[in-house]
Formats: structure tokens, C-alpha cells, sequence
């Protein structure tokens, strides 16, 4: 049918908060089920919607909100596979765009005031959990666990890294550090942010030679004000603008990125040709499975996407 396309399995994105306008921090379930259908056309078949530092309450709320919409979804919809949790148990040295207000101890106590099965990755910073005692609870869970938003070098007990080199401590030629402990452990799983405002060429390139490619996952981190008309918008309780290429609050602190996962795959062409070969790493991962494919052109640009035997977008 697509005799000159590369034919993969569709894409999973792990990390990101929202799209054409719909925020998971406040979406309705109509809200998420109709940009679950969206989503189809970039590839996307599955993902994880994200939730930044906010109250227990809203959290717990759209937690809810996700769990019940992902019970009406349809074939034609990219299927929504639990919460990441990316916010509260962060380090406030490394807060990034997040509300230090909301932050919260790592304790096992206070993981269990938003505790649910929906959950499926927490992002935290492990060096401020005693004893790893909340990962090890979490991991307990099958919570796959993330350092993120951190300073802590030890990485022994996380499954992986959030944004790697984004909001943790860098490379030091004396010490271990987050990004360093990240690099040269081959059993952690690193997400990377390959927008052009997050990560610099040079840094990918250093981050293809140093990390196993079946061990890299690549995210979007994506804003709800990506793909659409909106050029500010309040993201954990700070104003944010989006100057056409990167969206920042008002001292320039980046907040995420306004690219989807496909738009990334075909800028991210231009430095690996073989970058498809990173797109199955987030169904092992999670050990899952999802029934499609995607045909891309000589562009790397999206043909064809197929669900369930069906062709659900064709360009």
C-alpha cells in the first residue's frame, strides 16, 4: 500500500500535558476523549497525560477524570494508559516551572493521599526520600519510578530519568551527579526532550554515544498551548508565553515544549536517520502492547496511520 514508506509500530508518549488547547491539569473527560482522537493523526497510539505539581485535591480529581474517560474510548482514539505523576515530591533546587508550594515530603504517608492503580510513573527526586523507602513502595506497585526535578546522584533504585539534563544536577568531572549517573548506567531508561530549545544537537549527539539506544525514550513534554491559537497560558500557577518557538514564564525559565512527538522524530531525523529504532523502547518499558502502525514518507513526515486493521489517518 506505502511501497517507499518505513513502516513502525505506533508511537507511546509518556510525558506530556496537554495539546490543541486541552490542559490535564483541568481538561473534562470530553475534553480528553476528543484529543485522544487527535492524537491519532500524529501517530500517537497511546500515552501517559501528565500531571505537574498541583493540590491533592485537583490531582486526585483529574485522576479520576483520566481512569473514566479511559473506560469510554473508542478504536479510533489514542488509548490513554495511566497517570504520570510528575509534580509534588520534587527538590525545590530544581522546582524548574513548578510550584514549590505545592511540593510535599517523600513519604509513603503522603503518596498515599493521591494514591491510585491509575498511577502508572511517578517522577520524584530520589535523594530526599530516606532510606528509598517511597520508591521502594512504589516499585512494590509496578509505579515505575523516575528521577526528575533533582540533585541526587544515586540512581540504583529508579527505573529512569525525567528530561534528561533538564531541572537536575549536571555533569561534574569530580562528583556523581543526576545526569551524569544517568549516562553512564546502562540500565536506566532516559527521556529526552529532542525539540531544539531543550537539548542542544551537540548534547544529543553526546547523549546517542554514551547511552544504549534501546535504554533512550523520547517525549515531547508538551504544553496544552501546543497546536493551538493560545499565545499564554497558566501553567503551576505562573503565566506562561509562547514566542513562537519556546514557551517560558516571565524570568525565561522554560516550561515545556509546543512540539508533538512527531514533529520531534522528523527534526530529530536530521542528527540520527535512525531514529525509529528509539520509537519501540517505551513498549518495553512498560510492557505493553498496542495493535498499529505508522507509514512514514522519505520526509519522515506521517503517510498513513493504521489501528486495529483500520486506517484511521492518511495524509
Amino acid at each position: 500500500m506505502f511501497e517507499d514508506c518505513i513502516k513502525t509500530k505506533l508511537l507511546i508518549e509518556q510525558h506530556f500535558h496537554g495539546a490543541y488547547g486541552v490542559d490535564f491539569a483541568t481538561c473534562s473527560e470530553t475534553e480528553i476523549l476528543e484529543l485522544s482522537k487527535k492524537l491519532i493523526e500524529h501517530g500517537i497510539g497511546g500515552f501517559f497525560p501528565t500531571l505537574a505539581t498541583d493540590t491533592v485535591e485537583n490531582i486526585k480529581k483529574q485522576i479520576q477524570i483520566f481512569k473514566s474517560a479511559s473506560k469510554k474510548q473508542t478504536p479510533d482514539m489514542a488509548k490513554i494508559l495511566g497517570v504520570h505523576l510528575e509534580g509534588i515530591f520534587l527538590n525545590p533546587e530544581k522546582k524548574g516551572i513548578h510550584d514549590e508550594a505545592q511540593f510535599m515530603d517523600l513519604s509513603i504517608e503522603n503518596y498515599k493521599k493521591i494514591e491510585d492503580d491509575f498511577i502508572k510513573i511517578v517522577t520524584l527526586a530520589p535523594e530526599l526520600d530516606k532510606n528509598f523507602e517511597l520508591i521502594k513502595y512504589l516499585k512494590m506497585k509496578s509505579v515505575k519510578v523516575q528521577a526528575g526535578h533533582c540533585i541526587g546522584g544515586d540512581l540504583s533504585e529508579c527505573n529512569g530519568v525525567t528530561h534528561l539534563f533538564n531541572a537536575m544536577s549536571p555533569i561534574n568531572h569530580r562528583n556523581l551527579s543526576t545526569t551524569l549517573s544517568a549516562l553512564i548506567n546502562d540500565n536506566i531508561y532516559t527521556e529526552i526532550i529532542a525539540d531544539g530549545v531543550h537539548l542542544s544537537d551537540d548534547i544529543l549527539s553526546l547523549i546517542f554515544k554514551t547511552k544504549p539506544a534501546d535504554k533512550i525514550i523520547l517525549i515531547s513534554d508538551c504544553l496544552p498551548i501546543t497546536n493551538s491559537d493560545k499565545k499564554e497560558m497558566n501553567f503551576c500557577n505562573k503565566i506562561i508565553y509562547y514566542d513562537g518557538r519556546k514557551a517560558t514564564d516571565k524570568n525565561g525559565i522554560i516550561a515545556g515544549s509546543t512540539t508533538l512527538l512527531d514533529t520531534i522524530i522528523k527534526r530529530l531525523s536530521g542528527l540520527n536517520k535512525d531514529v525509529f529504532k528509539f520509537t519501540e523502547n517505551t513498549y518495553k518499558y512498560h510492557d505493553i502492547d498496542i495493535d498499529g502502525f505508522i507509514w512514514w514518507n522519505d520526509k519522515y513526515e506521517i503517510a498513513a496511520v493504521e489501528k486495529n486493521g483500520k486506517i484511521l489517518y492518511k495524509n
